[in-house]
Parts: C-alpha cells; sequence; structure tokens
C-alpha cells in the first residue's frame, strides 16, 4: 500500500544515485517535500492513484526538440491537458517540434522515458535543455514530478522550485500557452 513520507528515505541502499543525488539537492536547498514510493508508472494516466495521494495533479513533463535535434526543451505542462506541437511551436518560433529521443533524454537529464522530469534538470550542466512551463503550473501552490526515477513521486512547493531549485540548478524557465 502507498503511503506519503516527508523528504528522502531512511534507507538509500537499493536506489539509484541519480534519485538519491536529487534528495541531496532538495535537501541542500532546505526545499521540504512529501514523497511516494510507488510502482512503475510510465504514463500520467497510470499517476491517478498517486495524484489522490498527494492530492495534487502530477504535471505532465515532455522531452521535445526541434526537427535538426539541436535545439532541446523539457515542457511542463498539467498532466489532464492536451498537448498541440503546433501551438508550442508557433509561440517559440521553431518551424517543427518533436519528441526527443531516448538517448539525448539520458545524455543531457540522465533520466529515461516515463521518468522524464524537472528534477533532471540538475544533470544539465552543459544547458542543453531549455525549460519550458506552462502558465497554469506556475499558478499552483504545489507540483509534483519524479526524482528521476518513475517508481517514487515527489510534491513541493512551486515557489520553491521557481525560485531555489531552477536558479541552483542554473535553468531560467520561459512560461507558455498551452
Amino acid at each position: 500500500m502507498m503511503k506519503i513520507m516527508q523528504g528522502r528515505p531512511q534507507d538509500t541502499q537499493g536506489r539509484l544515485p541519480k534519485e538519491v543525488r536529487t534528495y541531496e539537492l532538495l535537501d541542500s536547498l532546505n526545499i521540504p517535500y512529501e514523497r511516494v514510493d510507488h510502482e512503475a508508472h510510465n504514463t500520467i494516466e497510470a499517476c491517478a492513484q498517486v495524484d489522490q495521494l498527494l492530492q495534487i495533479e502530477i504535471c505532465k513533463n515532455l522531452f521535445l526538440c526541434n526537427r535538426q535535434e539541436t535545439v532541446f526543451y523539457l515542457l511542463m505542462l498539467p498532466g489532464q491537458k492536451v498537448f498541440k506541437t503546433k501551438d508550442l511551436s508557433k509561440q517559440l518560433g521553431v518551424s517543427r517540434l518533436s519528441f526527443g529521443k531516448p538517448e539525448y533524454m539520458e545524455k543531457f537529464l540522465d533520466i529515461t522515458p516515463g521518468s522524464v522530469s524537472v528534477m533532471g534538470l540538475m544533470n544539465d550542466t552543459e544547458h542543453r535543455v531549455q525549460l519550458l512551463i506552462d502558465e497554469e503550473v506556475i499558478k499552483e501552490e504545489y507540483v509534483a514530478c519524479h526524482p528521476c526515477i518513475n517508481t517514487v513521486s515527489i510534491k513541493l512547493k512551486t515557489a520553491d522550485l521557481l525560485e531555489k531549485f531552477l536558479p541552483k540548478v542554473d535553468h531560467e524557465p520561459i512560461v507558455v500557452r498551452l
């Protein structure tokens, strides 16, 4: 049975280093968070039970790129919001967006499909990925995402994400309207 836990797990044995690094970074920034351990969830639909438990809709996170695969984006939007590439392409002035390949996702963010998360930006030290956040996400008091692995979900204050986490990982978001 899933339950909400406060902060990092007491025992990190058996957990991936990238997950543990996420907790270490959040703790070093004094960002409180709630955590739910669960089975692997590869889609936003599979997160429904976690959403109920955390009393929040987990963000949909999409890894995108331009046609030439030279510019990469991480898009955060409300979980149930429909995404149309043409709307976002127009706002960004990019001729065509598509989903980025898993190998770029791993190379730049150290995450795999199904685990895409804003937390992966801590691994983007070369600033290859531009963060895009739908304006509705910013209006919410809390945001929920994976700590770089899809067997855990965390909930933290949106203000902490914007004012502490993103400045620390040196990523400035672009707010979009979808």
